[in-house]
């Protein structure tokens, strides 16, 4: 480089100085403001907003909690006419649903602060409980008949506990647990391996549920052992043979059980029919019909003035219809399919086969549950007689489900870039440590030498 060059301040032909870089020419319209650009920036937005690595834990817990809320809201207004009805104050099933609530929020949390080592432990110590349970079910003087379903057992008082709704998280843990120590294994490739002795299992808190005749929660039982053999990457033979034979067995149950023979007969009902046989579908269609877009309002409803059975727990979606609109339908849609997705998202982001079994099977259950509940509603599916989850009235059913909840946050939380990304937002050491630096600082201050400042 000549000297001339240098001395003079000079720039050498092609050489740019550091940290500035060339001045881009912009065209002479405004830049960006069309609308198609502004729905470019706003998808990128989005896209990176998707992207995070906690979107899933907000998605788990945030839908979770909306959808437990709007629940308690809904239960409190459609079963007020039944508790008034009965003789109870107009807020006696909200009370129980919300001391359920409460309950269930401490199992969610707990659930979501446990490691994983410890959910793998707990799995055969909840089965075999919910065995112990489900047997004493069937027990005479213990177990109790409500609405020709023998699946309770009274805990004093108007408290009673339905231990099937636990034997579904008992499938997942217990069923998560062998699959993944088969597959460390390298034992699923074999079919008996696969089957024995998870589907046995499976069989044997099936039986139990059916002895009590609730078909409804031996259908979500099934959806959550064929979810684990899909998870598990089950030959498609063995798959559709297992299917076949559920079918046939389902079949079966239904041609030789009258009762039924007529949910089925219901499918797509517009009339009570002969005998008012199908009372409960149709009057679930009127109250969806009479919402509207918007509802008649919040406590409004006509049809839980004794009109449709069952408002506050199975047919709950069709109150929310009459009373929110398609609004509100769709908002409770919108909110199962977040934490459906973000459930997907989860298992199928994780390298832990535990994680993976057991958060895809704990969203095949509340999806499976929430699709079977709807449907029926809708008059698409039969009605199963089973609860909408986080929704319905029941506490023997949201206690489970919560924790289920807080099990897809505990591996939510255990993603390493998740992990990661908490970990940068709490500091190690608190206030202590802040005030540290602040003293440290003050020191550095007025110990400087004489004369700077």
């Amino acid at each position: 480089m000549p000297a001339k060059q240098v001395l003079s301040g000079r720039r050498p032909s092609g050489v740019r100085p550091q940290g500035r870089r060339r001045p881009v020419p912009r065209p002479n319209g405004p830049v960006g403001r069309g609308p198609v650009e502004q729905f470019r920036r706003t998808r990128r937005k989005l896209r990176r907003a998707w992207d995070r690595p906690l979107t899933a834990y907000y998605l788990i817990f945030g839908s979770a909690l909306l959808i437990t809320v709007l629940g308690l809201v809904m239960v409190y207004s459609a079963s007020m006419i039944k508790a008034l009805q009965l003789g109870l104050g107009d807020a006696y099933f909200f009370k129980k649903q919300f001391v359920a609530a409460l309950l269930g929020t401490g199992l969610l949390l707990v659930a979501s602060r446990m490691p994983v080592k410890l959910h793998r432990a707990l799995s055969y110590p909840v089965l075999a409980a919910t065995l112990f349970l489900m047997i004493l079910v069937q027990v005479p003087g213990i177990g109790k008949s409500i609405n020709g379903n023998q699946n309770w057992i009274s805990l004093g008082g108007p408290f009673m506990l339905q231990p099937s709704e636990f034997g579904k998280l008992a499938l997942i843990l217990w069923g998560a647990d062998l699959l993944a120590r088969k597959g460390d294994k390298g034992l699923l490739s074999q079919w008996k391996h696969l089957l024995v002795p998870l589907v046995p299992v499976a069989f044997l808190l099936l039986g139990l549920i059916m002895l009590g005749g609730d078909m409804g929660t031996a259908m979500i039982l099934g959806a959550i052992l064929f979810g684990l053999f899909w998870l598990a990457g089950a030959p498609t033979r063995m798959f559709v043979a297992v299917l076949a034979f559920a079918g046939v067995i389902v079949a079966v149950l239904i041609r030789t059980s009258p009762h039924r023979m007529e949910r089925l007969a219901c499918l797509g009902a517009t009339d009570p029919g002969k005998g008012d046989m199908c009372w409960q579908a149709v009057h679930g269609i009127y109250a969806l019909a009479s919402g509207g877009w918007f509802g008649s309002g919040l406590g409004a409803s006509v049809e839980k003035w004794g009109q449709l059975p069952e408002a506050h727990t199975d047919f709950i979606f069709a109150i929310t219809g009459e009373e929110l609109g398609l609004a509100g339908t769709l908002s409770v849609l919108a909110l199962f399919a977040a934490l459906g997705y973000a459930g997907i998202r989860v298992a199928g982001r994780t390298e832990d086969p535990f994680v993976r079994y057991a958060a895809g099977g704990v969203t095949t259950w509340i999806t499976a549950q929430a699709v079977i509940n709807i449907g029926a509603v809708l008059g698409l599916l039969p009605i199963a007689g089973v609860p909408l989850p986080l929704f319905s009235y029941g506490g023997s059913a949201l206690l489970p489900t919560m924790f289920a909840v807080g099990l897809l946050i505990a591996f939510a939380r255990e993603e390493p870039a998740a992990r990661a990304a908490l970990a940068m937002r709490r500091p190690k050491f608190g206030w202590k440590r802040a005030s540290l630096r602040w003293k440290s600082m003050r020191r550095r201050v007025t110990r400087r030498p004489s004369g700077e400042r």
